[in-house]
Order: C-alpha cells, then structure tokens, then sequence
C-alpha cells in the first residue's frame, strides 16, 4: 500500500496539539491501513472465509531469522523526560494465586500479507486507549523495512490454531517512530494500530439466487444431493440443478427424449455468450455464477472459469455453463445449488471484549518483566523448540545497559535473557505483571533474537526502550477513531 506520511487529520486531533516548532519534524507517523468500513470488512472475512483457512496458512514473519545479531554493551539510555505511564483496563476477573504464569487475555497474533503475498504472523497485545481500540506490535510487523504497510493487516486476540475466540480486528491505521519510517532505524522498531470493532462469521443462511448476488458479504454455493423426483422438478423450471455419472457419446439425447436428464457442461465466456437461451444441447444453462476464492485459489486456477479481482481486493472466478440432455441411466446422482450467505457479527471494541495492557515510558533500566509471544522459527543450529501454537513467555531483569547492533541501526536497545525464537516478535514486555490480574505495563515489545555465546541457540531477545517519543506515538494513536464494519443485518458497511 502506498505510504502516506501525513499527520492525524484535523477532526482527529486540535490544532494545538499538532503545532510542531518552527523546521522541526515530527517524532511520529501516521498511515492508513483500511479506515474505510468495506475495506475492513474484506480484510476480516478473508482471514475468517473457508473456517479460518487462511490463517491456518500463515507462518511467522521475520525478515532475517537467520542473520542473529551479537550485542555489544554501551552506557545506560538515559531517559528524554520524566517516567510516565497509562494504567491496564481488564476484563478478566482475578483468580487464585498460582505459582505458573497466566496467561493475558489481551495477546494474540497480528496477520498480513507481505510483499510477496505470503501469509504472515506477529505477536501482539491490547493495550489501553481512550477508544479501547489500541494495539501494540513490533514495527517490523506493520511496515516492511520500515516503509510500506503490510496489506489485510488484522489483530487475533487469543488465536489459536485457526480460532478467533474473541474475533478479528481488522486495522484502520498504523502509527510509528519517524526514525523508523524514514531510516528504518530500529531504536524505534514498535506500533501502534488502531483497529476497528471485532468482527465474526458465526452463522449463515439460506438465501434466494438473487439475494444471493446481491449480498455484499460472505457467500459460497453448496451442492445439495437431490432426489430425480426432485430433479424432473427443477429441470421444468430450469433451476439449478444437474446430474452426474458416466455416459458415451450415444447417451446424448434432445430435451423431448422420454425422461432426459440435463447435465451443466463448463464452458469459456466466450461461448456462454454465443449459446442461446431455452432448452437445448449447448444451450446457456443459467446465469454464470461467481464465487469468491483465496488469493492462492485464485492464482492457481487453471480452468475455463474468469478469473476476477474487485478494488477492495476480492479475489472471484466466474464460471459459465451450457446444457446437455442425456438418457436417463440408474447410476446417476442429481444436485441442486444451495445458496448460502455468512451472517457478519459487530464485537464490539478490543478493549471492552480483552481488556488493554497500561503503557510505560523512561522507565530506569533493570526493571523486572514477563515478555509473552507465539515463538515458532528454529534456533540457528535447526533445532525447533517452539511450534507457534501456543504462546510462550519469559521473565526476568532487564540488561541495567543499553545494547548496540550494527544491523538495523540499533543503538540503544534494552535487552532480557530468553530463548524465544522469531515469531515471538511484536510480543510484549509487561512491567510490574499481576498474575493474578493478568496485566501490567507495556515497556517494550519484542524486536530482535540474539545467540550472544555463539552455541547456535538464542539466548538474549531485545527491544526498543520505550522514551518520551514512544509516548508520543502512543498519546497521538489514542486519538484514532474506528468504527463497526458491519451492519444491523450482518452485511458489509460502506
């Protein structure tokens, strides 16, 4: 998607808060992922259509998992200002006090198509804002190489293996570092995405041909066996029904034939066009009839059907039919078309479904955390500890240094001793965690794997240190409206 480097729009923010001194530049970027509600839509039914098989596809993104940096210590980040923070919002009830980890409601995974259109996934979190509508993710897991955004870029909190108990929040738009947008400097390798109401697909419905093609949402043609009752009845109307089962040549029969049962034959466009209507061999057999497909469906079809892709990105084939009548033969099977639609359902806001980690920035260094992620690309000697499954996490103190890499600019990031693998990237770093609450202080998020020993093994993890100009990144995305993408009666909304 084209990058927009703008500032919020005027009926987001008041003009006082968007004066900037005199030649100065802005430490922070707004871009549009789907602000518009049909956009959203699409991109949350594609992730959801076919029962999550997209999802399913998708593996974990990290642009060099291969290429682990070393961390060489330097002097102690100072902070650019005086330590601040946002408190945690919960919906989650306390429980009994335990000895293991619970788990946040809040983490999930964030899905997008890269620029080679591969299906990819981050960590993430929920974090508090005045919208409740706020998510928190490595940079790199929003902008590629820091410049362009990911397409059909939705949250899943609480994923798991095709599920989204709690929906998909589709992103309306992204904010980040300036330095990372402009020099793809990860010191400001974090994001901040504002996401729309939660969206499911939790029923569908039977629906006449013409409601069918009219419906602006989810749909799919079921065939439905039949009775050749049922089919001498359909045929009369020339409905939507056809036959299949062996026949030679010889079998081919007119319309008049005594019993004759008409078969649909797939044909190109071009012929459709030129069949007549009526009842007759080579006859056009109804309207043609469009189905929406994935993007690798799409891309890998071969047949006589018309590939199509509408503006929000829809991937469809169009398939055209003609008629041919066969004698009537005992091994057949008759099938007529069921239309079906997905009846959409509004979630409501992220925040009021999960609950938002608090945010906290200039904080001293040496804090202790419980960093969350979805772990899944093997250790560097090819060792696969983790499956990406589940999430995984780790506590401890951070490094009481700041550490440089040379890659990536990296200059000044706080560092903690964890063996998580990419795929945990994005995952948060939660201050001050209360197991039994379930939440703390978002004070980094997972940005880079580290074999600091050299045995092939990750054995450090770091991320950028959280500063005034994080939370100036994060007070700009709480001012990001969103809205529902979905209608009263579960249609998609303009």
């Amino acid at each position: 998607m084209k990058r927009l480097l703008v500032p919020l729009t005027a009926a987001s923010l008041s003009a006082a808060t968007l004066a900037l001194p005199a030649n100065a530049a802005p430490d922070w970027v707004q871009d549009p992922l789907a602000p518009k509600a049909a956009e959203a839509y699409s991109n949350a039914y594609f992730w959801l259509d076919a029962n999550g098989a997209a999802l399913k596809k998708a593996t974990q993104y990290n642009i060099d998992a291969k290429d682990v940096q070393k961390l060489v210590s330097t002097s102690a980040k100072a902070p650019d200002g005086k330590p601040g923070s946002a408190s945690p919002t919960g919906t989650t009830p306390a429980v009994a006090k335990t000895k293991a980890v619970n788990l946040p409601k809040t983490i999930g995974k964030v899905f997008f198509l890269d620029s080679g259109g591969n299906y990819r996934w981050c960590s993430a979190t929920s974090v508090q804002a005045r919208n409740r509508n706020l998510v928190a993710t490595a940079g790199h897991c929003v902008y590629e190489r820091g410049k362009d955004v990911f397409r059909k870029w939705v949250f899943v909190p609480g994923y798991y293996q095709g599920k989204a108990p709690f929906g998909v929040y589709a992103g309306a738009y992204a904010f980040t570092s300036y330095d990372l947008d402009t020099y793809d400097d990860y010191d400001g390798d974090f994001a901040f995405v504002a996401v729309h109401n939660g969206f499911a697909l939790p029923n569908d419905k039977k629906v006449s041909f013409k409601e069918f093609q009219e419906w602006r949402g989810d749909k799919w043609v079921k065939p439905v066996e039949i009775s050749p009752v049922e089919y001498a009845k359909c045929v009369l109307t020339l409905g939507n029904c056809w036959s299949e089962g062996a026949d030679t040549p010889a079998d081919k029969v007119g319309p008049d034939y005594p019993g004759a049962v008409l078969e649909k034959v797939e044909v190109g466009k071009k012929e459709y066009d030129a069949a007549r209507t009526g009842k007759g061999n080579g006859f056009k057999f109804g309207a043609p009839e469009t189905l929406p497909v994935t993007q690798l469906e799409h891309a890998a079809y071969k047949g006589l059907g018309e590939k199509g892709v509408d503006k929000l990105g829809n991937y469809s084939i169009t398939h055209y039919y003609t008629q041919k009548w066969v004698k009537p033969g005992t091994s057949r099977k008759f099938y007529m078309a069921e239309y079906v639609i997905g009846i959409a359902k509004d979630l409501g806001r992220l925040g009021d479904i999960v609950g938002g980690q608090g945010v906290a920035w200039n904080q001293p260094m040496g804090q202790t955390v419980t960093a969350f992620g979805y772990p899944s690309a093997p250790h560097p000697d090819g060792d696969k500890a983790f499956t990406g499954v589940t999430p995984k996490w780790c506590a401890g103190k951070t490094g009481t240094k700041t550490y440089q890499v040379n890659t990536f600019r990296v200059e000044t990031h706080q560092v903690l001793k964890c063996s998580m693998t990419p795929g945990a990237d994005g995952g948060p770093w939660l201050m001050k965690y209360d197991n039994n609450k379930r939440t703390g202080y978002v004070n980094g998020v997972t940005s880079m794997f580290h074999d600091q020993d050299g045995n092939g093994r990750i054995d450090f993890i770091s991320s950028a240190y959280f500063d005034g100009e994080t939370a100036d990144v994060y007070n700009k995305a709480q001012y990001a409206a969103t809205k529902s993408i979905v209608g009263p009666n579960g249609e998609m909304m303009q």
